[in-house]
């Protein structure tokens, strides 16, 4: 414990063991903004050093001993430290009393939160277990230490009083030099003499032999609790981490706490490594006083086992902190990070190791894990693969950082059936060598990325996207690699895909139930597919991203890809303020906005082309999809509003108040002269402006005044045969056709330019 003024303090174990007892009370009260009393300082103080030095004075036979050496210590340091600051003294007394006090209410509350308000969650629980596991672990551990030095210590006695015997042999030997008389006597004392010290040897080395077996069972039970400890840290924690980093890739929560594991892998470093230290000196103290029984094979034995479990620590928490990237275009930079997780506990950055990296195939991965000889092959050249592990004192990591990697060639094997080269997988392999307690042990760690899937050029980006959404969702833990499922639930590929989705929108509005159906009858060509016949339904990955939809030149998940760089790219607020419906059919649509007024409109994704989104309008008429294209030249907005037979938005929003905030602002009066034009978005169909009287009876369209002037229930109806319907009164589909791809080609023209309602 610090204290101001210089003085400082013993631990506060040994302040604790000092006090005559547990409730000891304080001379008074002490605060730093109160006078202080150093009189009752003072008082403590001698008190505190009489007691220490009376305890020391009855600590008798051979296991007091050490205690007596240190309870004096204790009594003089305390005397030279305080002597001159007793105050502080009891500044740090009340720090221990008040800091147990707090800690014994916290543990009550925790014990008694069950009963009142609300129990703590598994995560908490599991964590609590480990926390007091480690508790359990460091006072064996502590025991074992005291034990160990009990037994050096009676060991070392021993030693003296076996050269005490043997000092006795020799002066028995020397007697034959002395008169009869006087060497019969001292012959009988010296005999008597070395009985004595025979008997105490003899029933000595059984109590040693005794300590040293009683100190290897503490040893390995210590051992046992450590590995399950280990096991439980590395084989469920580090995995579900590594779990969460996979799913982070298909936009899962980012993971976390990995500093919480890096803090108990090195809490497990640090009891091994002592625990270690125990047993290599318990060797040598067997080493130097060596006596009949098992105790070598015992100690050969848990020197291997602690060995086993320190190597399982090091080489599982060589961990990729920051992943590369799953879709790997090569003469790309890309980054990663490697960290491990105990480098600083175990000093391994004195003598700070190198790490390299290399690109290897799915069965050269797989090679890897069986310890089969791979002749050091890679499957591509990485560029700026080799970096040294750094050591951050202020967070006390020790990791690579590669920040300009780049991959320069790669090589492809042959491809099984249908496979293209999207669908192959590799992995990066970091790799490094270093050694700890003095070269006392030496580790060649290796640990494998996530799959990735390298692409030469963009237009593979999709694809390969598929392949690593696919096995990041569906992988299971101790795999072979890359071994995924060919054919999954729906609800899971459904939660796979909703968390793509959510990732890619930055929101919590993901795909909600009426959006799953609409999926499924697109995946699987069936319209009368509704929420519970899909439950125990299973697709494949040939139907998400092999085979193409009925009648399209396109996969289910290009089509839905596709809606997703769409929405990216231009329609994310609107999404996110719950404007776009999107996943709605023609017939769903026109069902829809039967019911609603003349100029009720709605936002759906295209059926035929991707990353296509619609207008469909009552009465359902349907716009030519607009793409990513189209957005880059005018927003959807800024469309919207140029259509002024788009009233309100389903079921009954008026446009305007949903879109306005999104319009672009007019443009400002003419600079120099000249007039800056501007594009807008018409249907020359639906929009002359002035119809000639002989033209007979106008359209609804041609009515149709402005949303910002028009009431909404001033509407027009359609004539009985609309230009645009057939004599039936249905939807002449070539018609509209022509007058859609009219649109696009009028669209892409250069248009009249208007500014103050001149013609420029």
């Amino acid at each position: 414990v610090s204290v101001a003024g210089g003085c400082a303090a013993p631990d506060a174990v040994s302040l604790r063991t000092a006090l005559p007892h547990r409730g000891a009370s304080l001379p008074g009260p002490v605060d730093r903004g109160a006078a202080l009393d150093e009189l009752k300082a003072k008082r403590l103080l001698d008190s505190l050093v009489q007691e220490l030095q009376r305890k020391a004075e009855h600590q008798v036979g051979e296991d007091g001993f050490l205690l007596k050496i240190k309870l004096g210590h204790y009594a003089s340091q305390l005397k030279s430290t305080y002597d001159r600051c007793p105050l502080e003294l009891v500044r740090c007394i009340k720090h221990i009393l008040h800091s147990e006090q707090r800690l014994v209410q916290e543990a009550n509350n925790a014990v008694g939160s069950g009963g009142g308000g609300g129990t703590m969650d598994s995560l908490s629980q599991r964590h609590q277990q480990i926390n007091q596991t480690f508790e359990e672990l460091r006072v064996s551990t502590q025991e074992t230490e005291n034990e160990l030095r009990k037994l050096q210590h009676n060991q070392e006695y021993f030693i003296i009083q076996y050269q005490e015997n043997l000092r006795i042999q020799a002066q028995l030997s020397s007697l034959s030099a002395v008169p009869a008389e006087e060497r019969t006597q001292r012959e009988t004392s010296l005999q008597a003499k070395r009985a004595t010290v025979e008997a105490w040897l003899t029933r000595e080395a059984n109590t040693l032999q005794k300590y040293r077996l009683d100190l290897a069972e503490k040893h390995q039970k210590t051992l046992s609790q450590l590995r399950k400890q280990q096991t439980l840290i590395l084989d469920e924690e580090l995995i579900q981490w590594k779990r969460r980093q996979q799913l982070a890739g298909n936009g899962g929560p980012t993971e976390g706490g990995l500093d919480v594991l890096q803090s108990w892998c090195e809490k497990l470093a640090d009891l091994i490594w002592q625990n270690r230290q125990q047993i290599r000196r318990a060797e040598h103290l067997t080493q130097q006083l060596p006596l009949p029984g098992p105790m070598e094979e015992l100690l050969t034995k848990l020197n291997s086992d602690i060995t086993d479990i320190i190597s399982a620590l090091v080489t599982s928490t060589f961990i990729i902190e920051k992943q590369p990237p799953q879709v790997l275009k090569t003469q790309t930079k890309f980054a990663a990070t490697v960290r491990l997780l105990v480098g600083g506990k175990l000093n391994v950055h004195m003598n700070p190791p190198q790490v390299k990296a290399v690109i290897v195939s799915e069965q050269q991965a797989k090679a890897l894990l069986k310890n089969e000889s791979t002749r050091n092959d890679s499957s591509g050249e990485i560029l700026n693969n080799n970096c040294v592990m750094e050591y951050h004192r202020t967070t006390g990591t020790l990791s690579a950082h590669f920040r300009n990697m780049s991959l320069k060639r790669i090589k492809r094997s042959d491809r099984r059936g249908a496979e293209s080269v999207t669908e192959e997988k590799f992995t990066v392999m970091f790799e490094s060598q270093f050694s700890v307690g003095g070269n006392e042990l030496v580790f060649h760690v290796k640990t494998l990325s996530l799959p990735v899937v390298v692409i030469v050029h963009g237009s593979q980006d999709n694809n390969a996207t598929a392949t690593v959404l696919w096995d990041n969702a569906f992988a299971e833990p101790g795999r072979v690699p890359f071994v995924v499922p060919d054919k999954v639930l729906w609800p899971q590929l459904c939660e796979a895909l909703d968390m793509k989705y959510k990732a890619e929108m930055h929101s919590a509005r993901g795909l909600c139930d009426d959006n799953l159906v609409f999926l499924a009858q697109k995946a699987f060509s069936s319209a009368s597919i509704n929420q519970e016949d899909y439950r125990n339904m299973t697709m494949s990955w040939a139907q998400f991203n092999r085979e193409s939809l009925p009648g399209r030149n396109f996969t289910f998940w290009q089509w839905f890809d596709g809606v997703m760089e769409l929405m990216k790219k231009h329609l994310k607020p609107h999404w996110n303020d719950g404007a776009i419906l999107g996943f709605v059919n023609k017939q769903q649509a026109q069902d829809m906005l039967m019911s609603k007024p003349n100029g009720t409109f709605l936002l759906r994704f295209s059926d035929s082309e991707i990353g296509g989104i619609t207008i469909a309008w009552r009465l359902v008429w349907n716009l030519m999809p607009y793409t990513t294209k189209d957005f880059s030249i005018r927003s959807l907005a800024d469309r919207i509003s140029d259509l002024n037979h788009l009233m309100f938005l389903y079921p009954d929003r008026p446009k305007d108040e949903v879109f306005s905030k999104y319009y672009t602002p007019p443009l400002s009066k003419a600079v120099d002269g000249y007039v800056k034009p501007q594009i807008k978005q018409v249907v020359p169909e639906f929009t002359t402006p002035n119809p000639e009287p002989s033209s007979g009876n106008p359209t609804y369209m041609d009515q149709a005044p402005s949303p910002s002037v028009a009431h909404p229930i001033n509407f027009a109806i359609f004539p009985p045969i609309d230009p645009m319907m057939d004599a039936d009164g249905e939807f002449d589909l070539e018609d509209t056709m022509d007058v859609a791809r009219h649109v696009e080609e009028l669209l892409r023209r250069p248009m009249a330019n208007q500014w103050d309602g001149q013609q420029s």
